[in-house]
């Protein structure tokens, strides 16, 4: 299949390999986008792939916490100004308190749920038509805790990046802390207990093929190989487990050892990036221009 500018654009963004480099993947994985970044990390040109996705929407995540009750909000706009619009904020503000006195699940659940103005539906379809640009309730979260239990909640940049985290044991700054650390490092999973095997095993392709491409390793045995192999696999994947990552406020501690000493355990986390994952639609302003010529 033929590889358009627009595939070789994404995969240079996701991995920070050339344009070259980038066209063969594609090519030798038929256009693969996955594929293709595992082609390029076994062949040595590329790192993992950023986890987190292009931020492409605009809007603000929320947290709202009540007893042993807190929910986490995303509602999405079209530009950041009308983010900042007092409607959409006391519109995010009401869906938080909707959601949170709740049993919603889903995004259509929440909508259909009673509010002031009828429904948060109804509520949505008003600011809509106040504001002239399309809002919308993308997802949500209600996490719940225990009575010996604390939240941690960070909010960055007044509201693009949210982090809600539950502990047990330590205090309030720590469960904080959590949050923070959740909010800037991006972890994935709280420890590799959480982490699926699937994820493991790709991983360990992954390095496998590697080591089978690098030269300087190929008279080595293979249990000395097979031991590179699980060493990499396990420096890959510790970033993206919790407690297996530096403190963001002491970098000589690991995370797992500073919520020992606090006497502290990590029972879960949720992470909210605006707009991540949602690709923005691309204008072509020299093709409009052009059309425009014509009329």
């Amino acid at each position: 299949m033929a590889v358009t500018a627009k595939q070789v654009k994404e995969l240079r963004e996701l991995t920070g390999a050339g344009m070259m480099d980038c066209k063969k993947a594609l090519t030798e994985t038929d256009g693969d986008i996955e594929k293709a970044v595992d082609w390029l990390r076994q062949n040595g040109l590329a790192k993992a792939a950023k986890k987190e996705g292009r931020i492409a929407a605009e809007g603000l995540s929320r947290i709202l916490i009540n007893g042993n009750k807190a929910a986490i909000v995303e509602v999405n706009s079209e530009t950041d100004f009308v983010a900042k619009n007092d409607q959409f904020i006391a519109l995010l503000d009401e869906t938080l308190e909707t959601i949170i006195a709740s049993d919603a699940k889903t995004v259509e659940e929440a909508l259909a749920l009673t509010c002031k103005e009828g429904t948060l539906a109804d509520a949505f379809t008003n600011a809509v038509a106040t504001i002239g640009e399309k809002i919308t309730l993308r997802r949500f979260e209600v996490i719940e805790k225990a009575d010996d239990e604390t939240f941690g909640s960070y909010t960055h940049q007044g509201g693009r990046i949210t982090a809600v985290t539950v502990v047990k044991g330590g205090d309030a700054q720590v469960a904080k802390n959590m949050a923070m650390q959740v909010a800037s490092m991006n972890p994935t999973y709280v420890s590799r207990n959480d982490m699926p095997q699937d994820v493991v095993a790709h991983e360990r392709e992954i390095q496998e093929g590697i080591v089978a491409n690098d030269e300087s390793l190929a008279n080595k045995p293979e249990k000395v190989k097979a031991g590179i192999i699980e060493g990499r696999v396990s420096k890959s994947l510790q970033d993206m487990c919790l407690v297996d990552q530096e403190f963001f406020l002491d970098t000589n501690l690991k995370c797992k050892q500073y919520l020992k000493d606090n006497g502290a355990e990590v029972l879960k986390f949720v992470k909210y990036t605006v707009g991540e994952g949602i690709e923005k639609k691309q204008d072509d302003f020299a093709a409009e221009v052009a059309a425009m010529a014509q009329k």
